[in-house]
């Protein structure tokens, strides 16, 4: 049947639908930490951990849940996650204390694990050319535009109704998008043989993903010199290496490496892990406008409306682009849009409407590059991915995403806090914002010289792209 079905609009809501229940309990979290804390009665540190556990958990399963999506079934695995989704919202529902609080993060974690690959990969499986294209756009919207509409959600629904409700809502829309996509049929890899899984290729993943994710996140608490610190580095580069040698001698692996044999798929991964990484302009620039200008914290938001409008607004105009001219051109205007709107935020010599009038436009070109960015990007990754591994490239492509927001968001706020410390919050600043603009170059080269030029045109996009090359077919 998977041969013969075509996507509706239909599926498309289904999974958008999906993605806002992932961004409302991931986002909207952060946004209500004052009224989290003081209904639970628990401590600052609890709440944090908390809202970072769901990033950590959905980092460590992601590229696991693509690749059992492939095998198992990627509407399955999307169904799993809605339950998750539920699961773990209502957790926070019902919870009194830390505890609920805990583990309903958890569960969301791994309700986004299963969420974000698996969908990727039945709008690939169900929809070609143009159709596609507008399908991604939909669910890049649902992706990074509503990213920036959970927060302001969040924060009215937490005012007006309670921070519960965010969640209670969060339960409803994920109901909906399983009513949606109950009629889309199965998608997954053609075998004939038994089911396996890579078991020990995702112990030693796990284990590195989480000695990186505290190194990068937690370094600076730590001391970078101290030896709990150097030891995870030590775990991290070790962990890496030995499972990147044991996956290339296994036939049944977790990340198959071949795909990265595929310079658009790479291309677009690396692009977006360094435009991700950009993220750590956020905490630079909220941080230095409040501390350094005056500003409240809802003042500050209001500085970021322009993103969220001209994100919204662009990522249809990046698929119609895409469509005319292939992806690569779009990529490197977005990419270069967003880095010098991130520019704007550093000068901060200027005086204060001056400065104020350039973050605002800066956060608005930011949003206006993203979303030229996101359609064509995500497209050239899924129309490069391996027919029989969708699931696994996409976790591999939503990964690059999570890493690099997490390592960019660090290393901007080292650098800050290292010079702020000085009482330079001028200076801090502009630096702290450097680091990004260099993000932003890095990810323009690797557009320029990874993505060819006619990626993603109409005249090619009903053309499936070969398999990459394999050492032997994956069994089941």
């Amino acid at each position: 049947m998977e041969s013969s079905y075509k996507g509706t609009d239909k599926m498309i809501t289904g999974i958008v639908f999906g993605v806002i229940t992932f961004w409302l309990f991931a986002q909207a979290m952060v946004n209500v930490v004052p009224a989290v804390q003081k209904d639970l009665s628990i401590s600052l540190g609890t709440v944090n951990i908390a809202i970072s556990l769901t990033a950590l958990f959905s980092g460590l399963f992601i590229v696991a849940a693509g690749g059992l999506a492939d095998k198992i079934g990627r509407k399955k695995i999307a169904i799993i996650g809605f339950i998750l989704s539920i699961v773990g919202s209502l957790c926070l529902v019902l919870t009194q204390g830390s505890l609920l609080l805990i583990i309903g993060r958890i569960i969301q974690g791994l309700s986004a694990a299963c969420i974000m690959p698996s969908t990727i990969a039945l709008m690939k499986a169900y929809f070609e050319g143009k159709a596609r294209q507008r399908a991604l756009s939909f669910w890049s919207i649902g992706s990074w535009g509503e990213s920036g509409v959970a927060s302001f959600a969040g924060g009215a629904i937490a005012a007006y109704l309670g921070w519960r409700w965010i969640f209670i809502f969060s339960i409803f829309f994920a109901l909906i998008g399983m009513f949606l996509l109950k009629d889309t049929p199965e998608s997954k890899q053609e075998s004939s043989d038994s089911f396996t899984f890579d078991y020990t290729g995702l112990v030693i993943f796990i284990i590195t993903m989480i000695s990186l994710n505290v190194f990068i996140n937690y370094g600076a608490d730590l001391g970078w010199t101290s030896p709990l610190t150097i030891g995870l580095l030590v775990v991290t580069i070790i962990g890496l290496i030995v499972f990147i040698k044991i996956e290339k001698g296994k036939d049944i692996v977790l990340i198959d490496f071949a795909v990265f044999s595929n310079k658009p798929y790479t291309g677009a991964a690396i692009s977006n892990f360094l435009l991700n990484a950009i993220a750590g302009t956020l905490v630079v620039a909220n941080t230095y406008v409040q501390v350094g200008r005056g500003f409240n914290s809802f003042q500050s938001g209001m500085l970021s409306l322009g993103y969220l409008v001209a994100v919204l607004a662009m990522i249809r105009v990046g698929e119609k682009i895409l469509q005319k001219v292939g992806a690569k051109s779009p990529m490197i205007w977005g990419a270069l849009i967003t880095t010098i709107g991130v520019a704007m935020m550093g000068l901060t010599f200027l005086p204060d409407l001056t400065y104020t009038i350039m973050v605002f436009i800066g956060f608005a070109l930011f949003g206006l590059g993203l979303g030229l960015y996101a359609t064509p990007s995500t497209d050239t990754s899924v129309s490069n991915a391996p027919v029989g591994k969708i699931g696994e490239a996409a976790g591999v492509y939503k990964m690059a995403s999570s890493l690099g927001s997490a390592f960019g968001v660090a290393i901007s706020a080292i650098v800050y806090g290292a010079i702020s410390a000085n009482g330079n919050l001028e200076t801090a600043a502009s630096l702290g914002i450097i680091v990004n603009v260099i993000f932003g170059i890095l990810s323009i080269l690797s557009i320029i010289f990874m993505v060819p030029k006619d990626t993603g045109k109409t005249s090619n996009a009903s053309i499936k792209s070969p398999d990459v090359p394999k050492r032997q077919p994956i069994t089941e």
